[in-house]
């Protein structure tokens, strides 16, 4: 038999004298390849050829590496591999390869993930998202997910259509994430008394209505003229907020010797976001708040304050940070609504009693 001699082909015989053939590059895993000899060889080839030669840009954030040197070549599982070594996937945010590549996980150890990407169609979609969306939310990620990867497949040419745009995932609706009752608050307050750790966290949150990835991050140098400054993880906001005084109070208080204000007892470094939830859902167990509070529920709480306190929606969303006023319209809409529906509820009992 005549040697093949391609670029970057390893050829050698295992232990039972079978020859085996491998496309490998350095830092890219083995991948397999058929016998020579079969007529699908130089496709495969050439399919592994297109994975390891896109440019690798940075080391990715922790995508699954179990079986990389068995990938089916042709494979759904084989498109996100490529697509993990893509420009494309290196630009995202840390926190957002952390999410992605759990679902990504999953579809690669599914058996669609060993499906041949190439000849997807939306019903071949909708198995996929019945199959490994356990919750409304995980569904359309899973949708999401898919449709970037058939738009990356097309952008590579290796399709000429995207079979998930015609998919549509049903969400069924709900009330989100719980804002802090008043009376929840001053519970929490009650626990945990002034000059405390605990009670400085919820201070920041609570009087700066930011996300846990950011209170963790402040630290002395963001203060300046009575003002604390933020670059917002997730929508790169930069923002200037007001101190209120309840909060400047926690701060004088603060004596710690580290970067920011909120940091482990054990080694004084920073929280982590994840860690730092945690440790907040123990603090408010220790209080006896129920499991529906949250750290995100403290910068709801902290945006209906602020629509109580007759603020625009433009002045809350200087302070939380939204792009768009959609979101904050539910604070003011909701405070309106209760103010409504005081007012009605006066004008009822005043008509009530003159019969």
């Amino acid at each position: 038999m005549q040697t093949v001699k391609l670029k970057y082909l390893k050829i050698y015989r295992d232990n039972r004298g079978k020859t085996r053939y491998y496309v490998r590059r350095t830092g890219f895993e083995d991948i397999a390849l058929p016998d020579a000899s079969s007529p699908e060889f130089m496709v495969a080839y050439g399919e592994a050829l297109k994975i390891i030669l896109i440019p690798k840009k940075q080391k990715l954030a922790e995508p699954s590496t179990i079986g990389l040197n068995r990938i089916k070549i042709g494979s759904l599982e084989s498109l996100i591999v490529a697509w993990q070594k893509s420009s494309d996937y290196a630009v995202l945010k840390d926190s957002t390869k952390a999410v992605y590549n759990r679902l990504l996980n999953r579809i690669r150890s599914d058996p669609i993930g060993q499906g041949p990407f190439m000849d997807m169609q939306p019903e071949h979609v909708r198995m996929a998202i019945d199959a490994l969306g356990d919750a409304p939310t995980t569904r359309a990620r899973i949708r999401r997910l898919l449709s970037q990867l058939m738009d990356y497949a097309i952008e590579s040419g290796w399709r000429q259509d995207n079979p998930v745009a015609s998919v549509k995932v049903k969400r069924r609706k709900s009330v989100g994430i719980h804002p802090w009752t008043d009376a929840e608050i001053e519970q929490y307050l009650a626990q945990w008394p002034p000059g405390t750790p605990q009670r400085l966290a919820l201070s920041l949150m609570l009087y700066t209505g930011q996300r846990r990835s950011d209170v963790v991050r402040m630290g002395p140098s963001d203060v300046q003229h009575g003002m604390i400054y933020v670059n917002q993880e997730k929508t790169a906001a930069s923002l200037w907020i007001p101190i209120h005084s309840d909060l400047q109070a926690e701060l004088d208080r603060w004596h710690g010797k580290g970067q920011t204000y909120l940091s482990r007892t054990s080694d004084g470094q920073r929280y982590t976001a994840n860690g730092f939830y945690n440790v907040f859902k123990d603090w408010c167990a220790v209080a006896r708040l129920p499991m529906r509070c949250s750290p995100h529920g403290l910068r709801k709480a902290a945006g209906r304050r602020l629509a109580e306190a007759g603020c625009t929606p433009h002045q809350i969303a200087a302070i939380l940070g939204h792009k768009t006023l959609s979101e904050v319209m539910r604070y003011t809409q909701s405070v309106r609504q209760k103010k409504l529906a005081q007012q009605a509820m006066g004008k009822y009992e005043r008509v009530s009693s003159q019969k």
